[in-house]
């Protein structure tokens, strides 16, 4: 695993792209970043792009890619509440229901042209999918940046791995001094681009992820980061059981 250090010095070359494929805005129930935040810290982060992925809902990520210069990619996605875990739906055009299976769930994100990542599979305190549910996705996120232990990041690589799954890095980043702590490096094929000073399309970018073409980078999130999230997450939610 490349560490954030060695990668940020490295120049990834013209046909690679260094992407963010999960990180949250204000949209999100435990999310505290604006649109405006969220391109921003993209950009100080040295990212080519993003993938913003709320919780069952694209809204935020309407926003920040209507705000995003020409030169940040972002792909409009959300995090799926599936029966089974977290999924990150990526590059559609609406959020698919809550609550089914998550096969059913990438079926439909894949049928509707998007890509099925699982999200922190095997973190069961956050949701994340058991091995038994993971059938008919396009990859699965093997570093999570708020894995404190790093031990269900190790999980999930070697579950991934075995089962020939394209590999995911991110930051899960629910606030903007987090995202680009990990990502996804994403090879372009040589014929991709026609230039390097051009933004190669959503389209060519979730084919390549498709394909296998990704190598996860980063470190994780420090425990104080992750503690302070947990508690935050319990008050907002303890908040809106109070509103009824």
């Amino acid at each position: 695993m490349t560490s954030r250090a060695e990668y940020a010095a490295v120049d990834p070359g013209p046909q690679t792209l260094r992407i963010d494929p999960h990180v949250h805005t204000a949209a999100s129930y435990d999310g505290t970043t604006t649109p405006a935040e969220l391109v921003d810290a993209a950009r100080r982060a040295g990212l080519d792009g993003i993938a913003v992925t709320d919780h069952d809902t694209i809204d935020g990520a309407r926003e920040v890619a209507r705000l995003a210069p020409d030169d940040l990619l972002v792909i409009v996605g959300c995090e799926v509440s599936t029966a089974d875990g977290h999924l990150l739906a990526l590059g559609v055009d609406a959020a698919p229901e809550p609550g089914h299976p998550l096969p059913r769930t990438a079926r439909a994100v894949r049928e509707a042209g998007g890509i099925a990542v699982v999200a922190h599979p095997f973190q069961r305190s956050r949701h994340g999918a058991r091995e038994a549910a993971i059938e008919g996705v396009d990859g699965v996120e093997v570093y999570n940046a708020h894995a404190v232990t790093n031990v269900r990041n190790r999980q999930a690589d070697r579950f991934a791995t075995r089962r020939d799954f394209p590999r995911f890095g991110a930051s899960d980043a629910h606030r903007p001094e987090n995202v680009g702590r990990a990502a996804t490096d994403v090879r372009l094929p040589a014929d991709a681009v026609p230039s390097t000073t051009d933004t190669p399309s959503t389209e060519t970018v979730l084919e390549a992820m498709r394909a296998g073409r990704t190598d996860p980078v980063g470190d994780r999130t420090t425990t104080w980061q992750y503690l302070t999230k947990v508690v935050g997450n319990a008050r907002r939610k303890t908040t809106s059981l109070s509103l009824f």
